[in-house]
């Protein structure tokens, strides 16, 4: 047989002694008296006296040991209890770091969100300081029309320009024409007054 350890020998004081009552004493009479009992003469009433006394004795440490053994099963039932109840607990603690995770993880997607609808709104504001875009086409068609017209000015007004140009043109030309052919008539003139002196002489 192995050695036996104290915490074994403690353990089984404690069974046999209970809640600490004297039951590891009431073990120890119970046996003496059992011993003296069988090594005395006792007459009968004496003998069975004592008998019931052994059975009294013997029925208390019996009853000591049952309520032992069920306050140590009690403890059992209490210990898985409580490793039940820590086992829930941790879940517990788990699923909450889960969900701290989680939350923190909704928060930094909110503040994007957040972030997000800002900068829309900031553009909203920006965009909703110019024309929509049909306001925009309309005012480029108007803008179109309008530089067509001017172009058609322009041209009608090149058109003009060219056609005076042609007619200044003209006009200078004859300007001149009729200047040489004034120039030519007081040629001529001067010609026929200087030959009428000469005839007159002859």
């Amino acid at each position: 047989m192995g050695s036996i350890t104290d915490d074994e020998v403690i353990r089984k004081r404690l069974l046999i002694d209970g809640d600490g009552a004297g039951d590891d004493r009431r073990i120890n009479v119970l046996m003496k008296s059992f011993t003296k009992w069988c090594h005395s003469n006792f007459s009968p009433e004496e003998g069975l006296a004592q008998y019931q006394r052994m059975l009294g004795s013997l029925a208390q440490c019996e009853f000591s040991m049952g309520k032992t053994l069920l306050v140590y099963d009690m403890n059992l039932k209490e210990m898985e209890n409580y490793e039940a109840i820590y086992a829930d607990i941790e879940n517990s603690i788990t699923s909450a770091h889960e969900k701290i995770a989680e939350c923190k993880k909704e928060i930094l997607r909110a503040k994007r969100i957040r972030k997000n609808r800002q900068e829309y709104d900031a553009l909203a504001r920006v965009i909703k300081q110019h024309p929509d875009r049909h306001e925009t086409l309309k005012q480029l068609e108007a803008l179109d029309k309008e530089l067509q017209q001017l172009s058609q000015i322009k041209e009608n007004a090149e058109d003009k320009l060219e056609l005076r140009k042609k007619q200044f043109h003209v006009l200078l030309t004859t300007i001149q024409e009729l200047q040489q052919t004034l120039e030519n008539d007081e040629k001529m003139e001067s010609d026929d007054a200087q030959d009428s002196p000469m005839e007159n002489g002859d």
